[in-house]
């Protein structure tokens, strides 16, 4: 019967040679005004299911055999210090019993740490390939999606009111579990979105850990397979020391957040993002008008980009690969541009190499035919949607909210985005509140902006 530990690829030992050190990304994914604070600046981690031990599933032709599994351990040569990431008594739930006994383990901890790793980069479409937790004990729960199809008890648990689940950059973590698993989170505390309200210089997590508690992270493995089994020792390191130290983190981040006031700030942009709805992903049909450069194609190039967007669309769904490695969206284009008729015009645009013509070849060239062929009343056509024209008293109230925030954000410590994104002043400014009571009925505005800010907002204004 397994024991429930880790088991690492015996192919990677401790004194194997290490990857060279990557630093997280600092991306995300934007929302409007009237979504959640994004935890990142700029903006932000979606087959056939394998089992992390390497067994063998009938729905997947590539697999390993099974393999021993001593405890994960983070004191190789070449990683952090022995105290930034001590031996770790990670568990590994696989079956439906594990993950009853994981639940059980977990429910004595009134804060949970989580993370997700995907495997965008290589499958497509995207799976939810790892689910990590921690507790403030310091064990770690390695969950994998893949081969426990029904994680509804660990939804149950992380929508217990007296449960925060705390995550960083949690954006992606968050889409991947309320679609595929129908997760809800009570109460959520997002370290990213924490950060963002201190004015850190920069909100990776390797760096607020490094900042906060002296500690230094395993090498990156954001580009790694994770779906691929087993995992490695180093993926094993990485995944745990994600969630490791993510509920000392927050607690730092609290204490800071108290002293400058803010912590209620956060709290509400953390329970907007819990309750931030996530729609069902839909096939659209115009999906390729949106590809730059698709604006300046004439119909009849219109017509080839759509029959290559959804060429390249079933090539991704038929070898599992992510579209971006059937076809870059820069070549699409190219292609509508050129219309090659034959091999040695399709040799000619750029991005189509030898090897892209060798497999895909024959189908660029059915596609781009088929388009050609097809009678001008059915070719597609962008049409030009105009701007909503926006009155000029709110034209002029709009200029009066940046020279507000332009003013303000230097002196309150916020980003000008945090303290109020553009959207957020265009609503503002349309709907004119005459006091803070109408302001923080507009949607998005929230009641740290109007509580803190309120007066100086509706004073910016002017009169109506």
């Amino acid at each position: 019967m397994p024991d429930g530990r880790l088991h690492p690829d015996p192919r990677e030992r401790a004194d194997a040679p290490r990857a060279p050190q990557e630093r997280r990304a600092l991306s995300g994914r934007a929302r409007g005004a009237d979504g959640p604070v994004s935890p990142t600046r700029g903006g932000g981690r979606d087959g056939p299911p394998r089992d992390p031990r390497g067994r063998a599933l009938r729905d997947h032709p590539r697999r390993g055999a099974r393999a021993p599994s001593p405890t994960i351990r983070a004191d190789g040569a070449g990683d952090p210090p022995a105290e930034a990431l001590t031996t770790l008594p990670s568990h590994w739930v696989q079956t439906s019993a594990d993950l009853d006994r994981a639940v059980e383990g977990l429910a004595g901890s009134a804060e949970l740490a989580l993370d997700t790793e995907g495997d965008s980069l290589h499958h497509y479409p995207e799976r939810l390939a790892l689910v990590q937790l921690a507790t403030v004990s310091g064990e770690v729960w390695l969950v994998d999606p893949l081969a426990v199809d029904d994680l509804s008890p660990l939804g149950r648990l992380l929508d217990e009111p007296a449960r925060v689940t705390v995550l960083h950059a949690g954006d992606n973590d968050l889409t991947h579990l309320k679609r595929r698993h129908a997760f809800r989170f009570a109460s959520l505390f997002d370290t990213a979105v924490a950060a963002r309200f201190l004015a850190a210089p920069a909100l990776g997590l390797d760096v607020l850990l490094e900042h906060y508690l002296g500690v230094r992270l395993p090498p990156s493995r954001q580009k790694d397979d994770w779906s691929a089994r087993p995992l490695t020792e180093a993926q094993l390191r990485y995944a745990a020391a994600d969630v490791f130290h993510l509920l000392e983190l927050k607690g730092r981040l609290v204490d800071e957040l108290k002293r400058a006031g803010r912590l209620t700030w956060v709290e509400e942009e953390c329970a907007a993002l819990a309750a931030q709805p996530v729609a069902e992903r839909v096939e659209d049909p115009s999906a390729f008008t949106r590809l730059k450069g698709a604006r300046e194609l004439s119909p009849r190039g219109l017509a080839v980009l759509r029959e290559l967007y959804e060429l390249r669309e079933h090539l991704a769904r038929a070898h599992d690969r992510p579209p971006f490695k059937i076809l870059a969206e820069e070549t699409l284009v190219r292609l509508a541009q050129a219309a090659p008729g034959d091999r040695p015009a399709l040799a000619q645009v750029p991005g189509c190499t030898p090897r892209v013509i060798e497999r895909w070849g024959e189908a660029i060239h059915d596609a781009v035919a088929r388009a050609l062929a097809r009678p001008d009343d059915e070719l597609p056509r962008i049409e030009s949607r105009p701007r909503p024209r926006i009155p000029a008293a709110a034209e002029r109230r709009i200029e009066r909210l940046r020279q507000w925030r332009g003013e303000a954000a230097p002196r309150i410590g916020l980003e000008p985005g945090l303290l109020l994104p553009n959207r957020l002043i265009t609503a503002i400014a349309l709907a004119g509140p005459r006091d803070q009571a109408e302001l923080v009925r507009i949607e998005g505005v929230r009641r740290w902006r109007a509580e803190a800010f309120g007066g100086e907002i509706v004073a910016a204004l002017g009169p109506a």
